[in-house]
């Protein structure tokens, strides 16, 4: 009987039937390949970080569009105003605030002077009558019966010639205010270089070298309350703080009276005509407000 089927031709291939889905999944022991090679992980502190932009030194941060229109229409709505009365300007000084910390009330005045002629240079200290609501940091060179009079009226660093050794060789500068008796300042002046550049360093014209019949403690406690130091800088201009935001209206106006008549009475014999030829004040983070002088 015949077959009914007819075998292949010799030389075809022959069509094996495709896999199950079972026979794919199911590992074929020494036939399995090798497993791709898996991607690199990425940590997710490293896809989270971003690349760190430098700041350059003495530029400040992009302000926004918002914070940007607000300055222009204060600085606007001032400029429009002129100068005011140091009562007006405190007042409005006070509806300017929008910092959350409490900024530092400062003035700055414009004097008349040739910053190039030593004997027109402006410089001392003054007591403020309601200080300027920081805490100060007095060190004092003396020896003697005069470290326990520093001591007594609250300065934070006394010594003698183991001070001037730590400043000069440990370069210590844990201090705001640097007093120094008379008596010291054969020592101390070795400390120019340190302290002349922070403007630490002890000198009559500022108050910080006590004579040797002056009241050491009374300076020591003058400046821990708050006695402002001034100084014309190289383009004939005087800053300082003379306060906090914080303060009352009324003892930022005496503070400011007080300094700005200070400055007044030490006008120096070589100045020729005006001698203060603006004032304007300001706090840490906002626009400045010209005064009537």
């Amino acid at each position: 009987m015949a077959n009914d089927k007819e075998p292949a031709p010799a030389g075809d291939p022959v069509v094996a039937p495709a896999p199950t889905e079972a026979a794919v999944a199911a590992p074929t022991g020494g036939d399995k390949k090798p497993d791709a090679p898996e991607a690199p992980q990425v940590k997710k502190a490293d896809a989270l970080e971003t690349p760190q932009v430098k700041k350059k030194p003495g530029v400040p941060p992009r302000r926004g569009k918002k914070l940007r229109n607000h300055l222009k229409n204060v600085e606007k709505k001032l400029r429009d105003a002129g100068p005011v009365s140091v009562k007006q300007a405190v007042a409005e000084l006070k509806k300017l605030k929008r910092a959350k910390f409490d900024e530092t009330v400062e003035i700055h005045i414009n004097l008349g002077i040739d910053p190039t002629q030593s004997d027109q240079m402006v410089r001392g200290a003054i007591p403020l009558p309601h200080g300027i609501g920081k805490s100060v940091r007095v060190a004092v060179f003396c020896q003697g019966d005069n470290i326990e009079k520093a001591k007594a009226a609250g300065a934070d660093v006394v010594g003698g010639a183991d001070l001037v050794e730590k400043v000069q060789k440990q370069n210590f500068l844990d201090f705001d205010v640097a007093l120094a008796s008379q008596d010291m300042m054969g020592q101390v002046s070795r400390l120019g270089k340190v302290l002349g550049p922070r403007g630490l360093m002890p000198t009559p014209k500022a108050g910080t070298v006590v004579p040797a019949t002056g009241d050491l403690a009374s300076v020591v406690r003058e400046f821990k309350a708050g006695k402002v130091e001034y100084r014309s800088d190289k383009t004939g201009q005087i800053h300082a703080g003379v306060g906090k935001m914080s303060f009352d209206e009324q003892k930022l106006v005496e503070n400011i009276t007080v300094f700005v008549e200070q400055i007044r009475s030490v006008k120096p014999s070589g100045v020729k005509g005006n001698f203060i030829n603006g004032v304007v004040l300001s706090a840490t983070m906002s626009a400045g407000i010209r005064l009537t002088v």
